[in-house]
């Protein structure tokens, strides 16, 4: 019976397909309210502040379209600031600015975790796709082996989304950190930058969770036998 079929699947789901909606619904109503606040910089300019205090004036700030697609890319060194947070002057593109330059200091500083997470990358994107094509040809066509290789190419996956969660809570650990140290944000305004974060790092645990009990269901479907 294909994935896809199996009911079975999505009780394994659910939790983390519940924790993944929270999270997003918790992600645009704290990013709404901390939107309504203003703030001293724009988010361009509080992470530029971050990373000239850190030394690191080499890192460029690029605009990016879209929304909520903020990512610091390590291979450029280039901060990719979203159109709602680049050039907007409150709390809540302030907070994701900071958490993408809290990126840009680990790198600088060969924070072990993102180093792993920046070497699984290709391991990961080849095993999200090719890993679960793998599983259900091997289905289709009663290959054991192509299916145990399409397992071991998804816990690349489950690998990956283990490493990121340290690594995006660690950013956002800076970001609070050195808003307030170096006075960008007072330490009384903090509570939606702080909200905005923290329903951000719920996503990646629900990622996550949503990764190892696709992985247990695989093995539990899978694992015992060499050709199902």
């Amino acid at each position: 019976m294909p994935l896809f079929f199996d009911w079975h699947y999505l009780l394994f789901l659910a939790p983390a397909m519940l924790l993944a909606l929270w999270a997003q619904m918790r992600v645009r109503s704290t990013y709404a309210a901390a939107s309504q606040r203003p703030a001293s910089l724009t988010g361009a300019a509080a992470a530029r502040h971050m990373l000239d205090s850190a030394g690191l004036q080499e890192v460029a700030i690029e605009p990016i379209r879209g929304q909520l697609t903020d990512h610091y890319d390590p291979s450029a060194r280039v901060l990719r600031l979203s159109e709602g947070v680049y050039g907007q002057r409150n709390l809540a593109a302030v907070g994701i600015a900071a958490h993408e330059a809290g990126h840009a200091l680990q790198h600088a500083k060969n924070y072990a975790p993102l180093t792993i997470r920046n070497m699984a990358v290709p391991a990961a994107s080849f095993g999200s796709g090719a890993g679960m094509w793998m599983i259900v040809g091997g289905a289709i066509f009663s290959s054991g082996f192509l299916i145990q290789l399409g397992i071991v190419c998804f816990a690349a996956v489950v690998f990956f989304q283990l490493v990121n969660l340290p690594v995006e809570f660690d950013a956002s650990n800076r970001a609070k950190a050195q808003l307030v140290e170096y006075g960008i944000v007072p330490e009384s305004e903090m509570g939606p930058v702080r909200s905005v974060l923290n329903a951000a790092g719920w996503t990646y645990v629900a990622a996550t969770l949503q990764a190892v009990m696709t992985l247990l269901y695989l093995l539990m479907r899978f694992g015992g036998s060499s050709n199902d």
